[in-house]
């Protein structure tokens, strides 16, 4: 039950809302004053306030500095500037009276789930930054620890950023990490990945046109620069920009302004810069690819982001992070990494990184039919099941079982070669799934336990 706390002088309207409001189940709390509420109960005690505009003393729009609780004001002069002035000062809503008591109802219920869901997404954010402080991104290791260093540290500025890492190393979450963390965090980020622009199209599409600036363009257009203006700009790839699209960027940077592809008139920008490219700018600066002044304005502050092979101890925590986030992605029941699935996760040298690691995720969650996600729903080279305890005697081997089987076979291979000498418990173990669907498994591959009558 929730429970509401009503400021209203006049009596009468008190005791006809309280009546209304309680009938509905609602706790309903009374004051005639601010400084009478504010002397009997906490104001962030209650989900909801609704208070007179005219009040004894303070008026009730001063209610609304006081408490985080949302507010409804109530008033009795109904006018377009009171309401503008209520809903500056903060007020969730705003009824004139008389009120018709459905209206005040369904305003109240509005106010109450609203408030609800923002407490919700508050208490869901401050979960994610206490487990993954920068945005979301997984990592406990020293290099990691680095990267969220240098975040924290540049972030509130305005400094142009150069992100360096292989392709799949999250360079688009630290750019965005480093907009919301900025000044900038309530202006656009607008991602551009300068290598998937045809070089033909990329100064249009970064920079604008003017209508008749080349075959096709029918009319002007603003470009993706113009688009960040007064936020931040991330240019993936940095490095596949052409020479002439590098020399109107470096302008952007020196002098705050872009012209249009076929204008004669130039426009302000204001935009903070980040850079991404897993290329060496470096060489590329020497071999006359990549315009030196241009590399030293990106080059402010570089981040460097590891290999996912220099950093196997995240790779546990890393996967099960993104087996969550895939099962709700897909819709699927929350599922568990065996412990041969992890091992086998840990001794791959993920060429794609992050990105390569989150397919073969998302794959093994398509695949799975229990609740764990065994070695061989994964699909990596050389990913062994774990085997788990076996009855075996002494010195006996259990043969292998290929590894370049579909799951189908592999399953059907597994059991036939192990079930003479492991229990339904350690084959099931080995397999990574449950007894029961061990055996739901065997009656649908026609495969009876050892001894079972075949009749």
């Amino acid at each position: 039950m929730a429970d509401l706390l009503l400021i209203e002088d006049e009596a009468v309207i008190r005791k006809a809302l309280h009546r209304l409001l309680s009938r509905h189940d609602y706790g309903v709390y009374q004051a005639e004053s601010l400084e009478q509420a504010q002397a009997e109960w906490s104001l962030d005690a209650f989900d909801l306030i609704l208070a007179d505009m005219r009040l004894p003393g303070q008026a009730g729009t001063e209610t609304i500095a006081l408490t985080e609780t949302p507010v409804i004001i109530m008033t009795s002069y109904a006018s377009v500037q009171s309401a503008v002035e209520a809903m500056r000062r903060g007020a969730v809503d705003y009824i004139a009276k008389p009120f018709d008591h459905d209206e005040l109802l369904l305003l109240v219920e509005r106010a109450l789930k609203d408030g609800q869901l923002q407490r919700q997404n508050a208490a869901l954010k401050a979960h994610v930054e206490r487990d993954y402080p920068v945005s979301g991104i997984v990592g406990n290791c020293e290099a990691m620890q680095h990267v969220f260093t240098r975040i924290h540290k540049v972030a509130p500025t305005d400094a142009s950023v150069l992100i360096l890492g292989e392709s799949g190393t999250g360079k688009e979450l630290v750019a965005r990490a480093l907009h919301e963390q900025s000044s900038r965090a309530e202006g656009p980020l607008v991602a551009v990945n300068c290598a998937a622009i045809p070089e033909s199209l990329i100064e249009a599409e970064l920079f604008g046109h003017e209508k008749g600036a080349f075959t096709g363009a029918v009319g002007a257009r603003a470009g993706l620069v113009e688009s960040a203006d007064g936020g931040t700009l991330f240019l993936d790839e940095i490095g596949e920009l052409p020479q002439q699209a590098q020399g109107r960027l470096l302008r952007v940077l020196q002098e705050g302004e872009i012209r249009r592809v076929g204008s004669t008139h130039a426009r302000r920008v204001n935009i903070r810069l980040i850079a991404a490219t897993h290329r060496d700018l470096k060489a590329l600066v020497q071999s006359g690819d990549f315009r030196e002044d241009l590399f030293f304005r990106i080059d402010v502050m570089q981040i460097r982001l590891p290999p996912l092979r220099e950093r196997t101890e995240d790779i546990p925590e890393l996967a099960r992070f993104l087996l969550e986030k895939t099962c709700q992605r897909l819709n699927r029941p929350a599922l568990t990494l065996s412990e041969g699935a992890v091992e086998a996760l840990c001794h791959h040298d993920w060429p794609g990184n992050v990105r390569e690691m989150e397919n073969t995720i998302e794959r093994a969650v398509i695949l799975a039919e229990g609740a764990t996600i065994t070695p061989e729903m994964l699909g990596l080279p050389g990913a062994e099941p774990a085997a788990g305890p076996t009855s075996a005697a002494a010195g006996e081997e259990p043969a292998a079982v290929r590894q370049d089987l579909s799951l189908e076979d592999y399953f059907r291979q597994y059991v036939l070669t192990h079930q003479e000498h492991m229990t339904e418990t350690a084959l099931a173990r080995g397999l990574g799934i449950s007894r029961k669907a061990l055996w739901e498994k065997r009656q649908r591959h026609g495969i009876p336990r050892p001894g079972s009558n075949r009749g």
